[in-house]
């Protein structure tokens, strides 16, 4: 399969999606950086997708190991909720430099997909209450829609409650 996409070429995110032969799609939106919404708003805003059905990923340190959470955009992730659902007592959100390093993303453009150095990761359970969900695709201004079953089989995650409102 060719690594460049219809979208403007590859990210790591979308070339793991190819490898595995999941079916997706890719959705670019211009990325203000002066926008007062986080970054997952503005992926929901600028698509015109419900923030329910678009997910952030974040990384924390689950008793001392990296980790990544997945939530919608629209709350927040529950750290005690996190460490339960991944076998821990305990979780702190990483610093970001950390994160970039592991995943081999900047922060606003981590995606699940593809990283550098897979990481223990949870989903939230309302994933499972869309046909189709939204995620970053490896850059601020790139999202990519797949299968929740996709998401949680490709990144090995747990489902859980780990999200809690904003």
């Amino acid at each position: 399969m060719s690594r460049k996409h219809a979208a403007g070429g590859s990210t790591p995110a979308i070339h793991a999606l190819l490898e595995a032969g999941v079916e997706h799609g890719v959705h670019e939106y211009h990325h203000d950086p002066s926008t007062e919404l986080s970054y997952g708003m503005e992926a929901a805003t600028a698509l015109g997708i419900e923030p329910e059905q678009v997910f952030k990923t974040l990384c924390a340190e689950v008793d001392g190991h990296l980790s990544v959470g997945i939530v919608p955009v629209d709350g927040k992730l529950d750290l005690k909720a996190l460490a339960k659902a991944l076998g821990g007592k305990r979780a702190e959100m990483a610093e970001p430099k950390h994160a970039e390093r592991a995943t081999g993303y900047v922060v606003g453009g981590i995606s699940p997909l593809g990283q550098r150095t897979a990481l223990p990761t949870a989903i939230d359970e309302t994933v499972e209450l869309f046909d189709e969900v939204y995620v970053s695709g490896g850059r601020r201004g790139l999202d990519i829609s797949l299968a929740p079953a996709d998401l949680i089989r490709l990144t090995s995650a747990v489902v859980a409650d780990i999200a809690k409102e904003s």
